[in-house]
């Protein structure tokens, strides 16, 4: 648009730089009748219109005419009015979204720089917002100063999410910089933008005392040692902190025993995620010692760190007091018989726990009766069990637990990939399935190179999925029919009210 103005009238400027000056400049309430020149910038065709009705765009202070009335248009910059909502309205709905004056909901919407200088200038008319997400916007990395340096008209906003954005260290301390704009901000997730490994201290040296922040996202930012440091400094001040989410950032490894021993400074902490940091048993030990500062922890995601194999012992007495525990991730640990023997003497803490994974445990198939005898699953509703080379004795004992009313609460078993005992190892599972009166998802699926025929059992689950009236989904993938066994299905399916995946079309 910047073609429009006449070089020989006044020189070219940078929409931003009118912007600031605009900011800058102090008018008398009769000059804050006008409408400012910035508008311009951002509404395409006003300018064309402009030309046509012969109204001058040289000077940025003129007086501003509507085209055919003669009179001033009302204050366009005043927060609140209909003018500047109209231009907030058109904004968002350009983008493909639905404009609401307390949460702003961008993400996916391929924002480009210059979107996010319009949007600076939009702010004002947002000072209600309580929620901004601009995540998955990759183009906006880089420019989220233009942005930050307005963020003082939205004061109440409580969540600020800006993953996947491709942010810049230089980002990192526009935000760190206007943190202080944002006094009752409680949730900032920044996870996703791996640009961010190395500099975190300029956000965390701005995390003053009294800070809100309940929930901190810096999931895959490549944090290394020195992130761990400067994280570890800071979290006596987050005394309201509630979830902290470090996963998938490998190079943490060993560091973490540097930042464990500061959570006993976060008492109000209820999840901690550290998924795919490359947690060890040194780590592990040093997490053992802080968990009874977390009275309130109710998740606990240590997956995909294999390195702490063998040591689930090394949290301790420790773990059997979260008497809120809620959630426990342990997938792909490599987890094996000892382990297993300390989630039996955690027995107190697993007493209320709704999720169970410990999927892609290769070791824990022979001992998984063990698990199922000493757990107590009474108010499970989630259990993954994938990829666990479950034997014949676990399916028993499964069948066995669910038969006694043990499972009464579970609506989502996953036991896919488990294929080792053939189809006759099944038949006591399916036998007792209509004792899990709220399951609503099952996932019995083979991998492609497993697959079996499905007659050994196929009549024992047609007959026991009506009696669980919850039921909806059923996966069994990569098991065989035969002409009969689709017969029987196609007539099961045209009066059951659930969809079975198999791999044909009934």
């Amino acid at each position: 648009m910047m073609e429009r103005l006449d070089s020989q009238k006044t020189p070219k400027r940078s929409p931003l730089d009118l912007i600031m000056n605009q900011i800058r400049r102090k008018k008398s309430f009769s000059e804050r009748l006008q409408k400012p020149s910035v508008s311009r910038f951002f509404r395409p065709f006003e300018s064309e219109d402009r030309k046509e009705s012969g109204v001058s765009e040289e000077g940025e202070d003129k007086e501003d005419v509507s085209p055919g009335t003669g009179e001033s248009e009302p204050l366009e910059t005043e927060p609140g009015s209909v003018v500047g909502w109209g231009r907030v309205r058109q904004f968002v709905q350009r983008l493909g979204r639905q404009p609401d004056s307390q949460s702003l909901s961008l993400s996916h919407c391929d924002l480009t720089a210059t979107d996010v200088v319009e949007l600076a200038t939009l702010l004002p008319f947002l000072s209600g917002l309580d929620e901004m997400d601009l995540s998955w916007n990759d183009l906006i990395g880089g420019s989220l100063k233009a942005l930050t340096f307005h963020l003082q008209h939205v004061c109440r906003l409580r969540a600020l999410r800006l993953s996947g954005c491709r942010l810049s260290t230089q980002d990192l301390a526009a935000l760190g910089e206007t943190l202080e704009e944002l006094p009752l901000l409680e949730v900032l997730d920044l996870s996703w933008n791996a640009g961010l490994g190395g500099h975190l201290q300029f956000l965390a040296a701005q995390l003053r005392s009294g800070c809100r922040l309940k929930e901190l996202h810096l999931v895959d930012c490549g944090l290394t040692a020195a992130d761990v440091g400067a994280m570890g400094a800071v979290l006596s001040r987050l005394l309201s902190l509630e979830l902290l989410d470090l996963s998938t950032n490998q190079l943490l490894g060993g560091a973490l025993g540097n930042l464990v021993p500061q959570l006993r400074d976060t008492p109000g902490l209820r999840v901690l995620r550290l998924r795919g940091c490359g947690l060890e048993l040194q780590g592990l030990e040093m997490l053992g010692g802080v968990l009874e500062f977390l009275p309130t922890l109710q998740e606990l995601d240590l997956s995909c760190n294999r390195g702490v194999s063998g040591g689930l012992a090394l949290l301790g007495a420790q773990l059997g007091g979260l008497a809120q525990l809620r959630c426990l991730d342990v997938h792909e640990c490599c987890l094996t018989e000892d382990d297993v023997q300390a989630l039996v003497q955690a027995r107190p803490s697993l007493c209320d726990i709704t999720m169970l994974d410990l999927s892609s445990n290769k070791k824990l198939g022979g001992v998984s009766h063990q698990l199922f005898a000493g757990i107590p699953l009474g108010n499970v509703k989630r259990l993954n069990l994938s990829s666990c080379c479950l034997t014949e004795e676990a399916y028993l004992a499964l069948a066995s637990v669910a038969r006694r009313q043990a499972l009464s609460h579970l609506r989502q078993l996953d036991l896919s990939y488990n294929g080792g005992v053939g189809g006759a190892g099944w038949l006591p599972l399916f036998q007792s399935l209509g004792s899990l009166v709220a399951l609503t998802e099952l996932d019995v699926s083979l991998r492609p190179s497993d697959a079996a025929p499905a007659s050994a059992w196929l009549s024992a689950l047609l007959n026991a999925t009506p009696r669980p009236p919850a039921l909806q989904v059923a996966a069994l993938r990569h098991w065989s029919l035969t002409p009969h066994d689709k017969n029987m299905m196609d007539i099961f399916c045209k009066n059951a009210r659930m969809s079975f995946f198999f791999d044909y079309d009934p």
